[in-house]
């Protein structure tokens, strides 16, 4: 029996030209069994089990391809193991003529001990046919898991979708939605076709639009009189002096006066309104976005007008621009709210008119055009080239005709003046009481700031240059310290002024006595400014620069906004410490807005190394309030105290602009005595609020400097204050009447203190060199009081300062004085008329003005001659 197992099974080649056929039995034998060779899905064995699913013919035979070899017919598995599985065996259900004789290696492997090198390479081959058979299981078993998830996703979405069709169709079967739905498929027709608004009621709507903005714009620059107590005024005079009085001689004057200026803001508007149409194509849309746009402006008119006595400009654009007009609001009193909600509610109602008349109109598009199909038909062809061009042409209009509207002899302003335009850009209140709000605001979009004058040349400022450099070294020999050797802090005290120089306004109670003290010992005075009410930048700009407003053209309204942004290269007065200590040595502080007035971008180019506000990153540290004030000024103190205290000693140049007593004054002041010290005569009952509350502000500043003043004190490093309100509020509505309170109205306080360390501790200059000063000076008198070197700049506004004390650009009360922008005083603050002005005052006029326009918009030839650093 032994022998006869190791006998072949079958005998080779029995029939070569034909596939041969293996039967596989199970023969058991001494060791071992023979077991047919099936699909095994089990990786580790491969069981005779796994056959039943087939054909009995494929259980036991197996077919082959033709050969001339002969085949094993079995395969001995020994006792001592089993025989690894064959993927491919398993899967396909034959056994080709390779896969067998791998087998037998295999097999042969296991019973020949004496190869075992094979063996190895075998595992590894099998092993990874396994890791294949695994991983496309898996990703088949996945593919089906997905595929049946889609089935049932798409299923659950098509039985939502059947349901919705169904309640749907049961909805609209409803014989009360099938009458509906009826009326409205009869109606539809009627409606597709209904009538288009023809082109002559735009007409009338375009033209009693812009007629009533015009009417509202100029309403809200006029203000009710007020007249004395007691005093005779006939009723008709009385109709005509109101504000409806003054509007309607604004548009009669067309027929009684032949004065277009309600024509010309007509104009200018209307271009508005006509590239509107043009541009969207659409006559309600863009009659919705006019008329909101134009009474937001006019609201925004006459409340300005009300606090400042000043129009919307063009520059009071950058704070929408730069994210405050969120804060704007703020500053609106509560007497003008009602006119704000009022506006509010008319917007609401007009708008809501404009889209009815949107739905009922036929006509979707002012001009037919299609953007789609441009060229199709001769129709389209026209249409959308004539909205293209109208478009183009309604903007470039609207450009042309608002950036030549300053420019003598330009089509505009030709046009302009024929219809009784006549400009007065210095004082812009009058230019739009006189030429409309809007000739105004569209008059100053385009500025220049300084025609340049017939002999400027490098020749001329060197000769300049020379002559004040040589007068700074004579200003020098007299003079014992540097400049820089001190910390100067410029203080630009938000509206401060003393009330009672007011006319009229009186309390029992001094709401400064510290300062008025103050100013008796140290070197003070009066300050002109050119504003009332507003214009702190402005301020803030002359005592940083040292340049005057009234050398630029009167067009220039705000130097921060229309001039700074466009300058590479700005002087300012901080840079002399910069240069001192070779870096950046010069702070500014504002407890406010970092963007208003663009101060943020403006203070880098000034060289200041960093601007602290409540919106700066880091912000100011100290923001404590005052009831419901702004920021206070001892918070606004604090901050710089810090400052210095971080310092080591270092000298450096720090400015604050506080906002402590800005607008609006509404009765914020919980323990306010000046309500009962108030003995002012003449006033109504909200101007004696603003006023009160006004004083009491002032009382808290008096004292916050007091403290401020005596902590400097303690520092041992001498240190120069200059202090000085940018102008007074505009509250004063009974003295503002009178034109002799003018000047009164434009003189704030000032004054110029040095610490205890300073070696000009208790200097006082002389009445006639201090009484009287403009901000653009303050600089220059800070050297003499702190008897510091010069130089050849501050060397000129010294020499100017001795000659024409102050000077101003506000509004004259009379013609004479001046240009009629420029108001200069003598050392006791007399106007003194511009003819009258001494050879040598008139020559060094002329030379400054020279310096300011080559250092704003001329080619800076002095910067090449260190015209602004000590010799």
């Amino acid at each position: 029996m032994l022998k006869d197992a190791t006998m072949p099974i079958f005998s080779p080649d029995r029939h070569a030209h034909v596939p041969s056929y293996v039967k596989l039995t199970k023969q058991p034998i001494a060791g071992g069994t023979y077991r047919p060779l099936a699909n095994d899905e089990d990786s580790n064995a491969c069981a005779p089990s796994a056959l039943s699913g087939h054909h009995s013919s494929k259980l036991y035979t197996q077919k082959s391809a033709i050969h001339a070899i002969s085949d094993n017919t079995s395969i001995f598995i020994s006792g001592a193991g089993t025989l690894p599985c064959l993927p491919e065996m398993a899967s396909s259900g034959s056994v080709s003529k390779a896969e067998i004789d791998n087998n037998e290696q295999i097999a042969s492997s296991e019973l020949q001990p004496h190869q075992p090198a094979e063996q190895p390479l075998n595992q590894v081959i099998s092993v990874c046919k396994r890791a294949a058979h695994t991983t496309a299981k898996t990703l088949s078993t996945a593919g089906h898991t997905a595929v049946k998830a889609t089935k049932v996703t798409g299923h659950a979405i098509h039985v939502a979708v059947t349901a919705v069709k169904t309640a749907w169709h049961t909805f609209t079967n409803f014989k009360a939605v099938q009458l509906i739905i009826k009326f409205f498929r009869k109606a539809y027709g009627p409606w597709k076709k209904r009538m288009r608004f023809s082109y002559a009621f735009y007409a009338i709507v375009f033209t009693l639009l812009t007629s009533a903005e015009v009417i509202f714009l100029q309403w809200g620059v006029y203000s009710e009189p007020e007249y004395v107590e007691d005093s005779e005024v006939d009723y008709t005079t009385q109709i005509l002096q109101s504000v409806a009085g003054q509007t309607t001689r604004f548009v009669s004057q067309m027929w009684l006066e032949q004065k277009y200026q309600f024509l010309l803001n007509f104009i200018g508007i209307g271009l508005i309104y006509l590239a509107l149409v043009f541009v969207l194509n659409r006559f309600w849309i863009a009659t919705v976005i006019f008329g909101a746009a134009m009474t937001a402006y006019g609201v925004a008119n006459s409340i300005k007008m009300g606090l400042r006595n000043e129009p919307i400009l063009p520059s009071d654009l950058s704070f929408v621009s730069n994210g405050n007009g969120g804060s704007l609001l703020s500053f609106i009193p509560k007497d003008q709210q009602a006119l704000v909600n009022g506006a509010i509610t008319v917007l609401i109602w007009f708008s809501c008119a404009c889209l009815l008349l949107f739905v009922l109109d036929g006509r979707r598009r002012f001009i037919h055009c299609s953007w789609k199909h441009p060229s199709s038909n001769a129709k389209n062809i026209i249409g959308t080239s004539s909205r293209a061009l109208a478009a183009i042409l309604s903007i470039v209009l609207l450009v042309s005709y608002t950036w030549n509207l300053n420019i003598p002899g330009a089509w505009s302003y030709t046009l302009a003046t024929n219809l009784g335009y006549k400009p007065v850009p210095w004082n812009t209140y009058e230019d739009a009481k006189s030429n409309g709000p809007a000739t105004t605001f569209q008059s100053l979009v385009r500025v220049k700031a300084m025609d340049k004058p017939s002999e400027y040349s490098k020749k001329t400022m060197e000769k300049i240059a020379a002559r004040y450099t040589k007068e700074a070294n004579k200003i020098n020999t007299s003079r014992a310290n540097i400049l820089t050797d001190s910390t100067v802090i410029l203080i630009l005290s938000e509206s401060f002024s003393d009330p009672l120089r007011v006319p009229g306004i009186s309390f029992d109670i001094d709401p400064m006595p510290n300062i008025r003290a103050l100013k008796d010992v140290t070197t003070s005075g009066l300050m002109l400014s050119p504003g009332y009410g507003g214009g702190t930048a402005n301020i803030e700009y002359q005592s940083l620069t040292g340049m005057n407003l009234a050398n630029f053209n009167d067009q220039l309204i705000s130097p921060y906004q229309q001039l700074v942004p466009s300058q590479k290269n700005v002087y300012t007065f901080n840079q002399i410490w910069n240069d001192a200590c070779q870096a950046q040595c010069s702070y500014a502080f504002h407890p406010y807005l970092k963007n208003f007035y663009l101060r943020d971008s403006n203070y880098k180019k000034f060289g200041f190394k960093y601007f602290r506000t409540i919106d700066s990153k880091p912000a100011l540290k100290y923001q404590d309030h005052i009831d419901a004030g702004y920021v206070s000024d001892a918070s606004a103190y604090q901050n710089v105290i810090d400052q210095l205290n971080q310092s080591d000693g270092e000298s450096q140049f720090i400015q604050l602009v506080t906002m402590q007593n800005h607008l609006p004054y509404g009765d914020y002041y919980t323990n306010n005595e000046f309500k009962e010290a108030d003995t002012s005569t003449g006033l109504d009952e909200n101007e004696e609020v603003q006023i009160d509350t006004y004083a009491k502000g002032i009382s808290y500043t008096d004292q916050a400097t007091a403290t401020f003043l005596d902590q400097l004190n303690m520092i041992e490093q001498p240190i120069t204050v200059i202090f000085y309100g940018d102008h007074l509020p505009g509250i004063y509505a009974s003295a503002a009447k009178y034109k002799e309170n003018q000047l009164t109205l434009h003189e704030s306080d000032y004054f110029i203190w040095s610490n205890s360390s300073s070696s000009s501790a208790g200097s006082k200059l002389s009445p006639e060199e201090s009484d009287y000063s403009s901000s653009n000076f303050f600089m220059a008198s800070a050297a003499e009081h702190m008897d510091a070197k010069v130089t050849p700049f501050l060397a000129l506004l010294t020499e100017v300062h001795q000659s024409v004390p102050a000077a101003g650009r506000f509004a004259s009360t009379d013609a004479d004085w001046g240009t009629g922008s420029t108001s200069y005083l003598d050392s006791s603050g007399q106007l003194i008329k511009k003819k009258n002005l001494s050879s040598e005052a008139k020559q060094l006029l002329e030379d400054y003005r020279l310096i300011q326009y080559d250092q704003t918009a001329g080619k800076g030839y002095l910067s090449e001659n260190w015209f602004n650093r000590v010799p």
